[in-house]
């Protein structure tokens, strides 16, 4: 039951386009998603001014609905930490 739960969570990536921290994150969340069961989505905030004003220079930043997980680099900890106390 609990890894049908997690298959319904798709987290945020919100990043810029060539932006190595941003493709960074990804890669490092790639190596996660099987573990942990989720989908990523890939939010360029280049293409959103209101995302702009939200996010500037924060980037990347790795989101569940309203829950930051943790922004400029993976926490594996954070990551984990969210999905054990979410689930």
């Amino acid at each position: 039951m609990k890894s049908n739960l997690a298959a319904s969570i798709e987290l945020s990536l919100y990043g810029r386009s060539e932006c190595h921290l941003c493709e960074d994150m990804q890669v490092e969340l790639e190596k996660f998603s099987a573990e942990l069961n989720f989908t990523l989505k890939i939010i360029d905030i280049n293409e959103d001014s209101t995302l702009i004003d939200e996010y500037g220079t924060k980037v990347p930043v790795l989101m569940h609905e309203n829950h930051e997980i943790c922004h400029y680099f993976l926490d594996p900890q954070a990551l984990q930490m969210y999905f054990s106390q979410s689930l």
